[in-house]
């Protein structure tokens, strides 16, 4: 697993990260996340405790994620590898504790996902979505 300088994995006895994740440098990575395979982290990314990242997420450079998120990549599971859909959070966004991104989603550059939100579409950059299904509250 391919782990950049400078990154801190709190606890990695405590989670589970593929082999075949990669993890850029400056980062920090709480206890009790899961990191599948072919997800790419970039740098200075901060994942909180409790976190579900499947294979297909990719997060940019200068992301936060808070406690208890979880990304999918499956909209009819299980469905087989074949049907998973990439998800991308582009650099600087923020996805507050507990929400939940739904496959094949882009979250734009500096948005902000509210905490509890289920993302079911793309995110504009510059943003701030909040709810049930998420919707723009306001722009930043």
């Amino acid at each position: 697993m391919p782990i950049g300088k400078g990154t801190k994995i709190w606890h990695p006895e405590l989670s589970n990260i593929h082999p075949d994740a990669r993890i850029g440098e400056d980062c920090r990575i709480h206890s009790h996340v899961w990191i599948g395979e072919d997800v790419f982290i970039g740098d200075r990314v901060k994942v909180e405790a409790f976190t579900f990242i499947p294979p297909l997420v990719t997060l940019l450079d200068d992301v936060f994620v808070g406690p208890h998120v979880t990304f999918t990549n499956d909209k009819n599971p299980p469905s087989g590898r074949a049907n998973w859909l990439p998800t991308i959070v582009r650099e600087g966004a923020s996805i507050g504790a507990g929400a939940t991104i739904l496959p094949g989603i882009t979250i734009g550059r500096n948005a902000r996902v509210g905490a509890g939100a289920v993302v079911t579409k793309d995110v504009q950059p510059d943003v701030v979505v909040c709810g049930n299904p998420a919707m723009v509250h306001n722009h930043r």
